[in-house]
């Protein structure tokens, strides 16, 4: 048996597309806490609502999949007074795919009405199964 986890991290596609230029990841506003569940190895798959943060129109796609490259957990200065935490992420080469013809195979979507639910605080455990049907669909 693994000790291998799988994560979906809830984030713009605009700030997606700066951790994979990066190399790294950010979630939940820089929050530590996040990051601090993940471990070397595990997958990681970024859904993105919108393609930037202040926007309003609707994009609910998956932007990005990954892995966990090693334990590192460290502050980035952005700013004076935003200092956010990273994890360096090891991107994979992938499409975007929209979540909406998936929501109904999702199992971790138990409500598919109200299947943005587990969206809600920006950073979620999701089975193997769930990152592999997602994964199938983003990898070349």
């Amino acid at each position: 048996m693994s000790d291998r986890k799988y994560w979906i991290a809830v984030v713009s596609k605009e700030h997606v597309e700066w951790g994979v230029a990066g190399g790294f990841m950010q979630a939940c506003h820089g929050k530590q806490a996040p990051l601090k569940r993940m471990q070397k190895g595990d997958g990681v798959i970024f859904y993105s609502s919108k393609e930037r943060m202040t926007d309003t129109e609707k994009l609910q796609t998956f932007t990005a999949i990954g892995e966990v490259a090693d334990d590192l957990i460290y502050p980035f200065s952005m700013s004076d007074t935003f200092v956010p935490y990273r994890r360096n992420i090891k991107f994979k080469e992938c499409r975007a795919v929209s979540i909406i013809p998936l929501i109904n195979q999702l199992t971790f979507i138990a409500d598919k009405r109200s299947w943005g639910y587990p969206f809600r605080y920006g950073f979620l455990e999701i089975s193997e199964g769930d990152f592999n049907l997602i994964g199938a669909q983003m990898l070349f």
